[in-house]
């Protein structure tokens, strides 16, 4: 049974990346749907209530005044931290209450416009910044931070400093070499989004390849003769090594007489000697690009969402299924073909097949709720939900439950506590 409060809000997510490309922060996207009147404390004591003390920072992002408004007034150190829009911060009314709320020791972010800066007034009251870089200041750090001709390396200068402020959260960071100059040389704590295709087209005609780290804590597992349920776990975290593990099991070398259309099943058939050798057989060609694992996480963690809202109680869709339709349905970005070629390779169930490939069947619903949450912007996912007739409450529950599932280490530096 879900809080009356999750169902007066529309929810939307975005994933904010330190400098290791692992999850530091979710931002939480807050749409209401025309009340201006939604319990702030309720809303605050919801989240709190599935938000363990172990999961990553929790950052709100409110479109509605009187609910932001509502939320400075009521919210306490310990709660999650607001994201501040300069558009909202014009109101002054709002203004004192986020001196008022600094006061009280809550963690504030303040976002504008591509350039902006916060007001000298309101400047002190943040603990950090989500910054959007212009087209000008992005072309001055990025000539800034090029390496010098080697012809130049022996002639001293005095170092040139980015005109871009370091330590703070940037959005919409729309290049690679973007990406490394803000976690890497500019030692922001986060960045928002991620230029999937830029990473993927720089493989061209190369085969993107699992990445070693996931080989390695596998092969540990194995050899530590851990569990079953353990060794799918981590497989599930790896979408190209679960593809391939699936091929392989079902390969007619192989010689299985039922066909294998799980990884816990793939597992069990090959046995832990036969998993080894297979995984050891993927390391010479396993990648260490820091850049897949974004990709990587946020595939995963669509399937998990699928899992969450389509439960399994009817029995016509299995767990496996479900997870397995949220973790392929990008794979065609991954490998460089058309989805249909990708699936046709697997011995997949009619409704994961029926959902990826012609957006029909028991799993639809899910898969494209799954997909319109990934995003900051929640009218799509209130439609959807009318579309489907499934309750607001309960999706945005599933959301929270599966986000605060995610772990890694957060980014130092950032007070949000």
């Amino acid at each position: 049974m879900t809080t009356p409060v999750l169902d007066e809000v529309s929810l939307g997510y975005q994933l904010y990346w330190n400098a290791h490309r692992e999850p530091a922060a979710i931002g939480l996207a807050i749409g209401t749907h025309g009340d201006p009147v939604t319990d702030g404390p309720g809303l605050l004591a919801a989240l709190q209530g599935l938000w363990p003390g172990k999961a990553l920072p929790l950052l709100l992002a409110v479109s509605s005044g009187a609910l932001l408004s509502n939320l400075l007034d009521h919210a306490q150190p310990g709660s999650p931290g607001l994201i501040l829009d300069e558009s909202l911060l014009r109101d002054p009314t709002i203004a004192r209450r986020v001196h008022q709320a600094h006061q009280r020791g809550l963690a504030l972010l303040w976002r504008g416009a591509p350039g902006a800066r916060p007001p000298a007034s309101l400047a002190p009251c943040f603990s950090g910044l989500l910054l959007t870089l212009t087209a000008t200041e992005a072309l001055a750090s990025l000539q800034v931070s090029r390496p010098k001709p080697k012809a130049l390396e022996q002639v001293w200068s005095p170092p040139t400093r980015s005109p871009l402020p370091s330590g703070h959260l940037y959005a919409d960071v729309a290049s690679r070499r973007q990406v490394d100059l803000c976690l890497d040389e500019l030692n922001a704590w986060g960045v928002a989004g991620w230029p999937v295709e830029e990473v993927l087209d720089g493989y061209g005609k190369r085969l993107v390849q699992p990445a070693r780290s996931a080989i390695t804590r596998l092969l540990e597992a194995v050899d530590a003769d851990d569990s079953h349920a353990d060794i799918d776990q981590l497989l599930r975290r790896e979408p190209i090594l679960a593809y391939r593990l699936l091929r392989f099991a079902n390969s007619v070398g192989l010689g299985l007489r039922m066909p294998v259309d799980s990884l816990s099943q793939a597992v069990k058939a090959l046995g832990y000697a036969q998993l080894r050798a297979w995984l050891r057989e993927q390391l010479p060609r396993a990648s260490s690009d820091r850049d897949l694992l974004p990709i990587s996480t946020a595939m995963a963690l669509r399937a998990r969402l699928m899992v969450q809202l389509q439960p399994d109680s009817a029995g016509q869709c299995p767990e496996e299924d479900v997870y397995l339709c949220g973790l392929l349905s990008h794979m065609d970005l991954l490998l460089g073909e058309p989805l249909p070629e990708v699936l046709a390779r697997l011995p997949l169930s009619a409704p994961v097949k029926a959902a990826l490939l012609q957006q029909a069947g028991p799993l639809r619903a899910a898969l494209e709720i799954a997909m319109a949450l990934e995003s900051p912007h929640t009218d799509r996912t209130r439609l959807l939900c009318e579309l489907h007739n499934t309750d607001h409450g309960t999706v945005n529950q599933a959301l929270l439950q599966t986000l605060a599932k995610t772990r890694n280490q957060p980014a130092k530096g950032l007070l949000l506590v």
